[in-house]
């Protein structure tokens, strides 16, 4: 992994005397071994399933290109609200139509329809609505062939009956959903079946697949006769099936699933946490996409009128007769946007944080170097980041500097031009259709590490096989120290706002996060414990140790640590690291004043009645095999009534704690004991691309905890906080300034949404995804302002020509905007006035009308 090789496999290894099976499979293992000697062995199974995969490789690779069929993967997440083949920062059907192109121009035996559009319609049109489906129904497995030829029949029946099922069913057959463009079928990935089911989000339990989504992958492999299937984009579910979190047997669903089939993965060059994940558990070649360009926020309509009067304001002199009129009218204005204006210096800051926020702009379309207009904002982005502590160079570079050093009017002759320079001509290409051409051949794709732009611009150019960092190394020496400053921000905020220092902190971890930081998380929750990495004399991580107290200067805080499962399948040395800190910092001899650990432990083994090992547990996440906390899908379903239902699937996805020998054991009691101590919850913002209401991950985990957190300390909400370290040297904000700021520069700027717009049908949904997390936020956190649902009704939905437009690129993403606003309204999170909310109801209907073919968006109601 650590050099970007691909499919990993176990097929052998030491075995006990007598040849015992290995575990996950029912074979017994070859060779000898007498009087207990431990010998070397092979695993049949597992080697035959390798040489089947190489010999499929090897048919890859000789099949001619005329000849060759290739099956593309498209998502549908979250099913059913206009997502049917969107992806992570990739123009899904821009990027399909080009490649057609390029595989046309290779000899390959492809249909290339007119333009993208028309892909799109074919694969998510075509006889959808016939069928009630999502997308085209291309083909059908009768019920009587899945029984016959399903080897985990009993299993998939035991979770959702008799084939064919219920999902993706017509009630005889599994429809097989996609377009066929001559060799090339582009199918829809089915869904997990869960989603839309609020009572199964409740339980905890491994979800077997639906028979829909086995029959898909071996219509692919069998009936289509697949020579390699490519997932498009970032990412989708095959990887995150029940099953070992590494090493795979034909016990673990997803190499059930995928079995000899070569995976192509086109994956976002600046995740490779979760990348990673896709090799280990679907055996995935990688194939890297650039991110979207980022550009500033800027200012509109309201901001840009504020900021001109802020700018007088501040120019004027003082004691001024022109003064107190200015400041009536700067009042006047903050008040008509939704902005504090009691500290006029304050607004002109936050005026400017809008202004230099870094925003992504719309999508990437796969294989297409960026344009002169996106390198410009894309250097000038990388100069701000720079010259604001990203990297240190402290030279400030001006817009007009950047276009003449593109455009060749300037030499780069210092060390940030330089840099410039060469960010500048790795963008001014790109190889990402070459990469993945290379893939489908069967031969080797160029490893590199994955990461952001701005941090790592080595990871350009992209169409390479993304990988890791070194495990043994994090965290690094520069993420000790970032991480200890950034554990002393978090105190100092949450002591300004509480007036004390807080005695423990809930603190979510991610694997993509600390490996783009090189551990800088995992250093700031050992920091706040007073702990830190403990280093063999190979310099590879050994555990942890504590920091004297007098050399810490403060009580070791208490962290309640919830990893996600990506970090706990990628980072098992850090995940024990941070349990016996936790259990080093119990055992010590401290007054409990001065060590909160010790102080929570000693409660917690009195409360249950258990050892100082298990009272001093704290770091929580899923059971083996299992990621998330379903939070996420029980917001997007709408079927939850009461918040305690966020707080129980919570806490029976995430409340399995992991000690020192790193093994999973489910503790209810504990963690509801840790739960009521807390006084604050925390993550860090990582990625320029994404924000906490752009992506619904952060309300899964951190909304989440948040939620149970208020049911365990009898409905007080504990602050939650956001470590913004995308810029400078890191800024800690509340989870309600987070959520304005994004809102403001995101969701309602004329920038970002005309950005998503240009891409139609998927940029709808970016928006519709926004508005979702948004209301997730209320739902676990109520911190988000009334003001945020009136400005996006307003920009979304009562303005006619925009909902009009939105409902046209997509309207099953336009008809999910309206009704979640609703939903808000009826929850409470905000109260309309009852004009408003009669114009949402009128919107959502005028959509739902022409969803059903009744009305053409032209004839909606204002």
């Amino acid at each position: 992994e650590l050099d970007g090789g691909t499919q990993p496999m176990v097929f052998g290894g030491r075995s006990d005397a007598g040849g015992e099976a290995c575990t996950g499979c029912s074979r017994q293992c070859t060779g000898s071994a007498s009087d207990g000697v431990r010998a070397m062995q092979s695993c049949p199974e597992r080697a035959e399933a390798m040489a089947d995969k190489m010999v499929k490789l090897v048919a890859l690779r000789r099949a001619a290109n005329r000849t060759r069929k290739l099956a593309v993967v498209l998502f549908n997440f979250p099913p059913n609200g206009g997502a049917a083949g969107t992806a992570q920062f990739l123009a899904v059907f821009d990027s399909l139509h080009r490649t057609l192109v390029r595989l046309k121009a290779e000899g390959y035996d492809v249909e290339v329809p007119a333009n993208s559009d028309e892909v799109r319609r074919r694969v998510i049109g075509g006889n959808a609505m016939q069928y009630g489906q999502e997308a085209n129904v291309h083909a059908f497995v009768p019920a009587d062939r899945i029984v016959a030829t399903e080897p985990y029949l009993a299993e998939i029946e035991q979770e959702w009956g008799p084939a064919p099922g219920k999902f993706q069913s017509d009630g005889k057959n599994v429809l097989i959903t996609g377009a066929q463009f001559g060799n090339m079928f582009v199918g829809i990935q089915p869904a997990n079946g869960y989603e839309s089911d609020p009572m199964r989000l409740l339980f905890d339990g491994r979800f077997a697949p639906t028979h829909a989504f086995m029959a898909f992958y071996r219509w692919i492999r069998n009936d289509f006769g697949a020579h390699a299937v490519i997932h498009w984009g970032t990412h989708g579910s095959l990887e995150f099936m029940p099953g070992k979190q590494t090493g795979m047997t034909m016990s673990c669903w997803p190499e059930r699933i995928i079995q000899d089939l070569p995976n192509i993965y086109l994956y976002a060059a600046n995740n490779p946490s979760e990348g990673v994940l896709a090799k280990r558990r679907s055996g995935a070649t990688l194939v890297s996409y650039l991110t979207p360009a980022l550009t500033n926020s800027g200012l509109y309509k309201g901001l840009s009128d504020i900021k001109a009067s802020v700018d007088r304001w501040r120019a004027t002199e003082p004691g001024s007769s022109d003064l107190p009129g200015l400041e009536e009218i700067i009042r006047e204005q903050a008040e008509a946007i939704d902005l504090d204006s009691s500290d006029i210096s304050q607004l002109a800051a936050k005026l400017y944080e809008i202004e230099r926020e870094l925003i992504p702009q719309g999508l990437h379309v796969f294989g297409d170097a960026e344009s002169e207009d996106a390198r410009i904002d894309m250097l000038a982005a990388s100069a701000q980041a720079r010259t604001s502590g990203l990297g240190g160079a402290g030279e400030a570079i001006d817009r007009d500097t950047i276009e003449k050093l593109i455009n060749g009017r300037i030499v780069p002759n210092t060390p940030v031009l330089i840099e410039l320079a060469k960010l500048n001509a790795a963008l001014s290409v790109n190889h990402e259709m070459n990469g993945l051409i290379r893939a489908l051949d069967g031969r080797y794709v160029p490893p590199v590490a994955g990461g952001d732009i701005l941090r790592d611009p080595e990871i350009l150019p992209t169409g390479r096989n993304i990988h890791g960092f070194d495990p043994f190394r994090l965290p690094s020496a520069y993420a000790c120290r970032d991480g200890a400053a950034q554990a002393e921000r978090i105190l100092d905020r949450a002591l300004e706002d509480a007036g004390k220092l807080p005695e423990t902190v809930a603190m979510v971890l991610w694997g993509t996060d600390n490996l783009k930081s090189e551990g800088a998380q995992v250093a700031q929750a050992m920091a706040l414990m007073g702990a830190k990495p403990r280093f063999d004399s190979y310099s590879r991580l050994a555990g942890a140790e504590l920091i004297p107290l007098e050399q810490l200067g403060r009580p070791r805080v208490d962290v309640l640590v919830t990893l996600s499962g990506v970090f706990r399948d990628l980072l098992p040395l850090q995940t024990r690291m941070l349990a016996e800190a936790a259990l080093l910092a119990s055992e010590a001899d401290e007054p409990p004043e001065a060590n909160f650990v010790r102080k929570h432990s000693l409660s917690y083994s009195q409360e249950h009645g258990c050892d100082m090992a298990t009272a001093a547990l704290r770091v929580y996440s899923n059971a083996e095999g299992s990621y998330g906390a379903n939070v996420n899908l029980l917001i997007d379903s709408g079927g939850w009534t009461d918040p305690n239902e966020l707080a129980d699937t919570y806490e029976k996805q995430k409340g399995y704690a992991y000690g020192v020998d790193g093994k999973p054991n489910r503790q209810p009691g504990l963690l509801a004991s840790a739960l009521k101590t807390v006084d604050c919850a925390y993550q860090n913002l990582e990625s320029v691309e994404l924000g906490i209401t752009t992506i619904d991950q952060y309300v899964d985990t951190l909304g989440g905890i948040s939620r149970a957190i208020t049911r365990a300390k009898g409905g007080e909400a504990a602050p939650v906080y956001i470590g913004d370290q995308t810029q400078g040297s890191g800024k800690v904000r509340s989870l309600q300034e987070q959520v304005a700021l994004e809102t403001r520069t995101r969701t309602l700027n004329p920038v970002w949404i005309e950005a998503q717009l240009k891409y139609g049908y998927e940029g709808v949904r970016q928006v519709e995804a926004a508005v979702t997390t948004t209301t997730g936020w209320s739902a676990t956190t109520g911190q988000v302002d009334p003001w945020v649902y009136q400005r996006i009704s307003e920009t979304y939905m009562l303005d006619e020509a925009m909902r009009q437009r939105i409902a046209e690129m997509n309207p099953r993403a336009a008809a999910k905007i309206a009704n979640r606003l609703i939903e808000a309204a009826e929850r409470n999170f905000w109260q309309p006035d009852a004009e408003t909310l009669a114009a949402l109801q009128a919107a959502t209907d005028a959509i739902e009308d022409q969803l059903e073919g009744v009305a053409p968006p032209t004839t909606m109601a204002a």
